[in-house]
């Protein structure tokens, strides 16, 4: 049985990490590479770096940081925000990035998810989706990283993961948009139904406030890996104090 991957998520924007609520209102929470070292000295299994802005405001994300890095942290760890062809998930890699994930672009040209998958492995490819609940339904949403460039699709985020499945993607972050900020539990319904769904490895996104949030997702939803901002960049949970929770509850997890 694998262990259970715990990930600290750095929103950026402008060079600087940054948090909002339901993908809106952020607010200035560090320096990337400082909080990269930060949660890597802590025992973060990995760690996922969106720049928000890049896929809404046409823009690829700025390698400038990726570089740096790559230089102080011994973990693995992911780039997002707006690749869009193999020759910027090219540049991200000899950064030393170990995994690309596309939200907006794979939208936009599901192509790129096999052109990707084909290029660099089907393990570094990441699809990042963004779903939000209408009535009974959950649909897709693109261009997350600004409230006027937010479009909610009329694709279904089970569709849409059966799709990306199928066109190459490696893993799936599933980003309970309800839930984003406000650490109130991931959104388990939505998981477990995505979970049936898919065979990918599959990442809880959204919502973790509390230790046992990440334990529901482990045990009751059965995903591979537990993402979140709020909590950590808080200080309201440290990952070893996490670890050391799942640990003592059945959960399989590397201990820091």
């Amino acid at each position: 049985m694998l262990t259970t991957r715990i990930i600290p998520c750095l929103d950026v924007k402008d060079g600087k990490v940054v948090k909002g609520v339901k993908f809106r209102d952020h607010r200035y929470v560090g320096e990337i590479v400082d909080l990269a070292r930060i949660y890597a000295d802590q025992g973060a299994d990995e760690l996922v770096f969106y720049d928000i802005t890049a896929s809404c405001e046409s823009k690829s994300v700025d390698t400038d940081w990726v570089g740096q890095v790559s230089k102080v942290i011994d973990i693995p760890f992911c780039v997002a925000g707006g690749i869009r062809n193999l020759a910027t998930a090219k540049r991200i890699f000899e950064l030393g990035a170990d995994k690309i994930s596309i939200n907006t672009p794979a939208i936009d040209n599901p192509s790129l998810i096999t052109k990707l998958s084909e290029q660099f492995g089907r393990q570094a490819v990441v699809i990042g989706i963004d779903s939000i609940q209408v009535g009974s339904e959950y649909y897709v949403c693109k261009n997350t990283g600004s409230k006027k460039s937010l479009k909610q699709t009329q694709t279904r985020t089970i569709e849409w993961v059966k799709t990306v499945e199928l066109l190459g993607a490696g893993e799936i972050v599933l980003n309970c948009m309800d839930q984003d900020g406000v650490r109130n539990g991931y959104d388990l319904k939505q998981l477990n139904i995505v979970r049936e769904a898919t065979d990918l490895p599959l990442v809880a996104s959204g919502g973790a406030g509390c230790a046992q949030d990440f334990l529901d997702a482990i045990q009751i939803s059965q995903v591979e890996a537990c993402l979140a901002a709020s909590v950590f960049h808080s200080g309201n949970l440290s990952i070893p104090e996490l670890k050391s929770f799942l640990n003592n509850n059945g959960a399989k997890v590397r201990l820091c």
